[in-house]
């Protein structure tokens, strides 16, 4: 089913899976209504581009793989116990979601793209990127050219029409920028879904990007004889700058908590799955809570 957003020059066909685990639709397949997305393509106008581009959108998702690294020794039966987790943890949120968009926020490295693919699948959404919409919508390769050729302001502009073009959808995932959040008019878009904060402490952050390095990262690419304590310096500075914020997320997902619940002493050794439960889990309480609070979650 496709449909055009008003204004925003987006013409999305992006089918939702609307399957949960084992090919079994789930109770709130049809919830989607008219404004629910289909795999195939995405048109963005963009308020510096003027062409309008299509851009692949909702690529399939990889089958879901739960088993544990051998670093933590897990058994089989672990495995298959957290992806049945997951699975009836979802089925349980779906229908309290009753459609509506789930926005990953955080700092960069902070896992969205993995942890929002994980969502995207089991709550058969789909998936969206917001710095590939606006690679593809400004035709380069990579945000940190974007930053170089033209600007941070002007790819912030791109942003804030992605974001714009995917607020008028419903169920999708989509995983945002880091600083995305330093908009109001993103939040704006943002709060017409359900927004979640993913909480990393920042000596695990710069750990990540300094081993991967920092060249898609133009924030970050400065150089250095030691890339971990120049990411983490940096991490730190815009933490500060940007903490108030995340904090306008609707729930935080905090992997310090999570690993203190699993009695592990690094973060480094949960899952993407762990903090996709999580994740579901603070959505369902957010859901709950809000219900009781003001009516039902659709109202809000």
């Amino acid at each position: 089913m496709a449909m055009e957003a008003a204004g925003a020059g987006l013409a999305m066909q992006s089918r939702a899976v609307g399957v949960v685990g084992g090919g079994r639709r789930s109770r709130s397949g049809a919830l989607g209504g008219d404004k629910r997305a289909r795999a195939g393509s995405l048109r963005i106008g963009g308020p510096a581009g003027g062409a309008a581009l299509r851009a692949r959108g909702a690529k399939p998702v990889a089958p879901l793989c739960c088993v544990k690294t051998s670093r933590g020794q897990q058994s089989l039966h672990n495995s298959v116990d957290e992806a049945l987790l997951l699975k009836r943890k979802a089925e349980q949120v779906l229908f309290e979601l009753n459609g509506r968009c789930i926005y990953l926020v955080g700092m960069m490295g902070s896992g969205k793209s993995t942890v929002g693919k994980i969502l995207a699948e089991v709550l058969g959404y789909s998936y969206f990127d917001s710095d590939s919409l606006v690679e593809q919508a400004v035709g380069m390769p990579s945000v940190a050219q974007i930053f170089k050729v033209h600007s941070e302001a002007f790819f912030r502009d791109n942003e804030s029409s992605a974001l714009r073009d995917l607020s008028s959808m419903q169920r999708l995932v989509v995983a945002t920028g880091g600083g995305a959040v330093i908009r109001p008019v993103n939040w704006s878009y943002m709060k017409k879904g359900m927004s979640i904060m993913l909480d990393v402490p920042l000596d695990a952050l710069a750990k990540r990007i300094a081993q991967v390095g920092t060249a898609s990262r133009p924030l970050l690419d400065q150089p250095s004889a030691d890339p971990y304590t120049a990411a983490f310096a940096k991490l730190s500075l815009l933490a500060e700058q940007r903490g108030d914020a995340y904090a306008n997320a609707d729930v935080r997902v905090s992997l310090e908590e999570i690993a203190a619940k699993q009695g592990h002493g690094d973060v480094s050794q949960l899952t993407p799955t762990d903090i996709a439960i999580e994740a579901l889990q603070k959505i369902q309480n957010f859901v709950n809570e809000h219900s009781m609070a003001s009516g039902p979650f659709e109202d809000l």
